[in-house]
């Protein structure tokens, strides 16, 4: 991982790099956040609930080509289901915790490589048994800040809540002090405690992980669309950057072609991660029971559609212009001092990919609207 990405706040360590002049610094970092691996671990009995809970993490349902499938991997077996639109985000079906006793945490650990995990959900339906309370005690005392409990609940479930509670109580009774347990529709993330669960990965990852994770998950709420948006502002900032360094060195014809297969690359990761692709879309329609094409309709952008080399080069040329309605002293401010010679084409490309970021996201929102609606409408 670069090393600009370690910083607490990511788009400000990319300015502070930028009034360095330590171009190369911000280089590997948008290739960090356009290619960042991220491994999440799902541990529990491999049940049908489990299979959902992994496949919605994924947006794909059974019968989707690479979903998880319970009969599958035997019950002692890892398995890997790499996401599909998002190779390097991998998910990891783990075996059971033990429940007889003695239980030795550390074993069940070495033998799982519990370590090499950036999350890991401990997944259970009913209240932990001691093994998993252990577990949970021991991942407290390595001081692993991403290990997260997990009470699946089904619509059977008449009181979901007061599971939660012999849960909690559970742990505490066993010296598991501030204890969660989030509650988890494993076929409909959107509700119960999946968002907040979300809300504390936010805090308890490094920023650039948090990133992979939420450009990864399939969108299930119009706020994670907005999530989604503003984080690709530490990645469309250093892409704008880049423009601007290039273009400060007079090599002809250099700066438009890095700017456009840069402009590209930024925004086949947009359309990958809003899912906005035919497969993702007609991935959601089946979820939902739909018509594909009815949902394809709501595509407005042409970049939702297909990310062209065409199209980001005439959304370039048109920032561009655009670029000399611009309030001199906006472009001063946002351009790192040294490269104020290209604030030019730093403006150019910060606009262009705001401006193709903000439709595409729109066509999200209509997409995932609708969706919805009519889900709701047959029900």
């Amino acid at each position: 991982m670069a090393d600009v990405l370690k910083g607490v706040n990511l788009l400000e360590t990319l300015k502070n790099s930028m009034e360095r002049n330590r171009l190369s610094e911000v280089k590997d970092a948008v290739e960090d956040l356009l290619i960042s691996s991220l491994n999440l671990a799902v541990v529990g009995e491999r049940s049908e609930e489990k299979m959902a809970f992994i496949n919605s993490l994924h947006g794909v349902s059974a019968a989707d080509e690479g979903a998880a499938c319970s009969s599958s991997v035997p019950t002692e077996d890892l398995s890997c289901y790499p996401n599909p639109v998002h190779p390097d985000f991998r998910l990891w079906d783990l075996p059971p915790v033990p429940i007889g006793l003695p239980f030795e945490p550390d074993v069940y650990m070495n033998a799982v490589k519990f370590l090499r995990y950036n999350v890991v959900f401990l997944m259970v339906t009913q209240t932990p048994p001691p093994s998993v309370v252990a577990l949970v005690l021991r991942a407290r005392l390595l001081q692993l800040q991403t290990v997260y409990l997990i009470l699946l609940v089904s619509d059977k479930d008449q009181n979901p809540d007061s599971k939660r509670r012999a849960s909690v109580d559970a742990l505490r009774s066993h010296g598991v002090t501030q204890s969660k347990v989030y509650l988890v529709s494993p076929s409909a993330l959107e509700t119960l405690d999946f968002p907040a669960l979300l809300e504390d990965l936010a805090k308890d990852l490094p920023e650039i992980r948090w990133c992979a994770l939420l450009m990864a998950l399939p969108t299930l709420t119009a706020a994670l669309v907005i999530q989604k948006k503003e984080a690709f502002g530490a990645l469309v900032w250093a892409a704008a950057s880049l423009s601007g360094g290039v273009s400060a060195v007079p090599v002809p014809f250099v700066a438009s072609a890095v700017d456009s297969s840069m402009a590209v690359r930024v925004l086949c990761k947009v359309q990958a991660s809003l899912c906005l692709d035919d497969a993702s879309v007609e991935r959601l329609a089946r979820r939902r029971g739909l018509e594909p094409a009815r949902l394809k309709a709501l595509r407005a952008c042409p970049l939702s559609t297909e990310v062209t080399k065409a199209e980001v080069k005439r959304r370039l040329a048109l920032a561009e212009k655009d670029c000399s309605t611009l309030s001199s002293r906006l472009v001063q401010m946002a351009v790192p001092r040294h490269a104020r010679s290209a604030g030019r084409s730093f403006a150019a490309m910060l606009n262009a990919l705001k401006t193709a970021i903000d439709d595409m996201a729109a066509d999200a929102e209509k997409i995932l609207a609708s969706a919805f609606a009519e889900t709701s409408q047959n029900a």
